[in-house]
């Protein structure tokens, strides 16, 4: 009986030895383990060669997207899908030899072992910081609100993570930071929930709360109520689209009319304006700013590097 630890283990060996980590090789194995999974063991490196022997048969980004779809995942790994990928033959020849081997020791499970290269496909995407492309033809605005698209497209592709929320709260307290540096700012993991710590918001400045949310619920208008019980000033910060449910919400409860509503995209922009003096040539050097503090507050505060930006 073939135990997953055995399994994981070979392949995980494997992986380290051969240097199968980036997109060029991950596409190679995934492909070739779904091609060889209705062919007869021993295999043959012949089979896999294109007429000429040039490449990898069967390669192509078409090939690999139609298995990650499978499996849940849209982003594209590779343009090239491994085919112009220098190596690619050897990496082929290399992952034939060990399946071969494995199918002697009655250790292959051709699904598991493509649920397991997917599983580090999710991980190669996970490594990886989100990508903020600052567009000069872009408002601000639409750029903060590319980014925190590119926040949701990651959160899609690794169910069970809540990216949105991390990156909102993050970077509402890097502008918190640099917007009134005199004061000392409390930055939290964005899975430290308010109710378990005690606190009255993400972030409490004087008398506002601040409350960062790409979701706004009854929990959290109930948590407006308790702030201004206490003399506090609550202040939602969301999206665009959930403005309109965090009004919606308020209104319910009668109190639309003493809780601030704003969207993040706005929230950032204007500081950015501001910092730059309303200069075009330091609007991008304003940006900078605030992601190396946005930056600096998720190595402080979080353990999921991949939640860094890069600018690009």
């Amino acid at each position: 009986m073939i135990t997953p630890t055995q399994l994981e283990q070979r392949l995980g060996e494997f992986a380290a030895k051969e240097k199968i980590a980036g997109k060029g090789p991950l596409s190679v194995v995934l492909t070739l383990t779904r091609n060889i999974a209705s062919l007869e063991f021993p295999l043959k490196e012949d089979d896999f060669l294109t007429e000429g022997g040039g490449q990898v048969k069967g390669l192509g980004r078409g090939a690999v997207q139609r298995i990650l779809k499978d499996h849940g995942i849209d982003r594209v790994l590779a343009e090239e899908g491994g085919r112009t990928s220098r190596g690619s033959i050897g990496k082929m020849s290399a992952y034939i030899d060990f399946l071969n081997q494995l199918h002697e020791e009655g250790l292959v499970d051709m699904p598991a072992i493509e649920t397991w290269w997917v599983k580090r496909i999710r991980d190669y995407f996970a490594s990886k910081p989100l990508r903020l492309r600052a567009d000069p033809s872009k408002s601000l605005r639409s750029i903060v609100a590319d980014l925190i698209d590119v926040a949701f497209a990651r959160q899609g592709e690794c169910p069970g993570t809540m990216v949105v929320g991390a990156v909102m709260q993050h970077l509402v307290g890097a502008k918190l930071s640099l917007a009134v540096p005199d004061m000392e700012l409390d930055h939290n993991g964005f899975s430290v929930a308010d109710s378990l710590s005690g606190r009255q918001g993400d972030f409490l400045l004087h008398d506002t709360a601040i409350h960062v949310t790409s979701a706004p619920s009854e929990g959290l208008i109930r948590k407006c109520l308790s702030n201004l019980e206490q003399g506090l000033q609550p202040l939602i910060i969301t999206t665009g689209q959930g403005v309109g449910g965090a009004t919606a919400l308020a209104r319910t409860f009668e109190v639309a009319g003493r809780i601030d509503v704003l969207d993040i995209e706005q929230f950032i922009a204007t500081n950015v304006f501001e910092w730059s003096g309303f200069n075009r040539t330091r609007r991008f050097d304003s940006l900078d700013s605030l992601i190396e503090s946005y930056n600096r507050i998720v190595e402080e505060c979080e353990t999921d590097p991949s939640l860094r930006i890069r600018r690009v």
